[in-house]
């Protein structure tokens, strides 16, 4: 693993961002103590669903946080505790306990951005594609404040689970991550599975930097959603790290060259 220096970082820990019930979902922050260029990124732990925690990309907060960024890394609810869309309400409530709090971490409630990997990729895509769109609103939170944000980072996430590239259409029957997220396998609910792929709503995307690994089944969907997002006019931006593993953003030679990869793209993104 990276080792990140942090001496020229604030950390708040622990940070309660919603409660479920008796349930309470926190959020961990990294942002500069001096200079900072007003960007919140949220950054979306992997794990297939149902695995991992908020602490997989501490490094990479801390490596972005160094550049000036405030990175947040909340957890989220997992498959075995609660079905899709549950963790993409989580992650939208993160969203609005960030805006309401922007000044503490002296961010701009207006530049807001949310990354991910693997798992976590596709949620920030779903996540930044719909942006106060109700079917993906938890309304019980009585919360009104905007879920939109300005940009998209997709590390290795796929974009369509209904996709001819999919690896779960080669095997509609099957029971894997993504079936125990879903409830129900692609052949059981073909439309959940339309309605879980951000390529579904590619049309409201912000602009989004791809990171992908050589391994091709993370990309399925990448080529066109990035179609889409041109013929709009919209940025768009992916780099593929050749010969490198599913995991490559989590260790070196990949983890540097991939935040400097991000730091560049939210440059261009936000005219820095």
């Amino acid at each position: 693993m990276p080792v990140v220096d942090a001496s020229g970082l604030a950390q708040k820990m622990e940070c309660t961002y919603c409660e479920i019930g008796k349930r309470k979902l926190k959020l961990d922050a990294f942002y500069p103590k001096q200079k900072s260029n007003g960007i919140a990124i949220i950054i979306i732990h992997g794990g297939g669903w149902r695995s991992g925690n908020r602490t997989q990309h501490h490094d990479m907060a801390k490596a972005l946080a160094n550049k000036g960024y405030a990175c947040f890394t909340p957890e989220y609810r997992l498959s075995p505790e609660a079905y899709f869309p549950a963790a993409i309400f989580d992650i939208k409530e993160a969203i609005k306990w960030i805006k309401i709090h922007a000044k503490d971490f002296r961010v701009d409630s207006a530049k807001l951005v949310v990354a991910g990997f693997s798992a976590g990729g596709q949620m920030a895509a779903l996540v930044g594609c719909t942006g106060d769109m109700p079917t993906f609103e938890n309304y019980d939170q009585k919360n009104a404040i905007s879920t939109k944000v300005k940009a998209i980072i997709d590390i290795d996430g796929t974009t369509s689970f209904v996709h001819a590239e999919s690896s779960e259409q080669k095997n509609p029957s099957a029971e894997g991550a993504s079936a125990y997220w879903l409830g129900y396998t692609p052949k059981d609910n073909p439309l959940l599975w339309a309605t879980a792929s951000p390529l579904s709503y590619a049309v409201f995307s912000p602009p989004i930097l791809f990171l992908n690994s050589s391994v091709d089944r993370m990309h399925a969907g990448r080529d066109d959603y990035i179609k889409i997002l041109q013929e709009r006019n919209v940025l768009s931006r992916v780099h593929t790290f050749e010969n490198s593993p599913h995991s490559f953003c989590l260790f070196e030679p990949w983890f540097t060259p991939a935040v400097n990869y991000i730091d560049d793209f939210l440059k261009i993104n936000f005219s820095l």
